[in-house]
């Protein structure tokens, strides 16, 4: 799907039907390689970009070809169709300027572009295309910085949960938010190090813009924010699961011991029994009782005798902390 807008400062969206100058190009899903191969023969941009900014794991980096300038920026999106995968991933979006227009190409829906369309961006100019990146880049860093919060709550979350289960539910779930901070901690870094880069060498041609040099300068600030705070939330994440990996190891431990006293106790009974079983007369230790099978209360004498050495055994464990 290929739209073309145009846009002034506090005037609404003109959708148009072909591309003019002043517009931005958005190719938006679903769309086919014929048509992307169209509209880079029809502006005149290499095919290269498209493919690069299709390319799921392409990294974050910009260039410049023939007066073409070219970036692809990492933006994170939430994983609405495989959920056995991390809850939010991150995807490139490519940026493609020229003199004349300013096109984006993305191979997934995403809430960067959603939110350049809202009514709400106002003071949103298509043909100023360097105040459209930084637009682009501030958005960005919001929707990482608004993901990264939820994503913390949903931590907290499962570890309430986990601390009344050990289910593995919730390990899976915890997992798929670990999943999440790597996409976001690797991908905020190489965004981090792109804007540096680009504000060094005035990639955007805004060094003598104070309003957009500020406003860049803002979004460092931010990303660097972010990836802090990806940073703590991956360290809180990975110390919440060793702690509660080993609790399930002590817990393992205390059940297994547990199991191993109750059968050293009920093993009493039963070796006694075989003793008193065998068909000789046999000494009660400590009386002068004798039993055998003609004996009229052999059954009630092996009872007790059973009884009284399972209750000081259990004794002996409960006294040093054995059951």
């Amino acid at each position: 799907m290929i739209r073309y807008y145009k846009k002034s400062s506090n005037q609404p969206y003109l959708e148009l039907q072909r591309a003019e100058k002043g517009c931005w190009i958005n190719i938006y899903p679903p769309f086919d390689n014929e048509e992307v191969r169209k509209v880079s023969e029809e502006l005149d941009i290499p095919i290269e970009f498209f493919v690069d900014a299709l390319d799921v794991d392409e990294r974050s980096r910009y260039e410049q070809d023939d007066g073409v300038q070219f970036i692809v920026l990492n933006v994170p999106i939430k994983n609405q169709i495989n959920t056995n995968e991390a809850q939010y991933q991150t995807i490139p979006l490519g940026i493609v300027e020229n003199d004349d227009y300013i096109l984006t190409i993305t191979a997934a829906e995403n809430p960067i572009i959603d939110s350049l369309l809202s009514p709400a961006m106002k003071s949103l100019d298509t043909t100023d295309h360097s105040r459209f990146v930084l637009f682009m880049l501030e958005k960005t860093v919001y929707f990482f910085l608004q993901y990264l919060k939820n994503i913390n709550v949903q931590r907290m979350l499962y570890e309430k949960e986990l601390r009344n289960s050990s289910r593995n539910e919730e390990l899976f779930k915890m997992m798929d938010i670990q999943k999440s901070l790597v996409y976001f901690v690797t991908n905020l870094r190489d965004n981090e190090l792109m804007f540096l880069r680009m504000q060094r060498t005035d990639f955007l041609n805004i060094r003598k813009r104070e309003d957009c040099n500020d406003f860049f300068e803002d979004i460092i600030i931010d990303i660097s924010q972010a990836q802090e705070m990806a940073r703590i939330y991956t360290d809180i994440l990975n110390a919440t699961l060793d702690t509660f990996a080993s609790i399930i190891s002590n817990n393992l431990n205390t059940v297994m011991k547990r199991l191993t006293s109750i059968t050293i106790i009920l093993m009493v009974p039963t070796l006694v029994s075989s003793f008193f079983g065998m068909n000789v007369p046999l000494r009660v230790p400590f009386t002068t009782f004798e039993v055998n099978a003609s004996h009229g209360n052999a059954f009630i004498i092996i009872i007790v005798f059973s009884a009284i050495l399972t209750a000081c055994l259990f004794l002996f464990f409960r006294r040093n902390k054995l059951f």
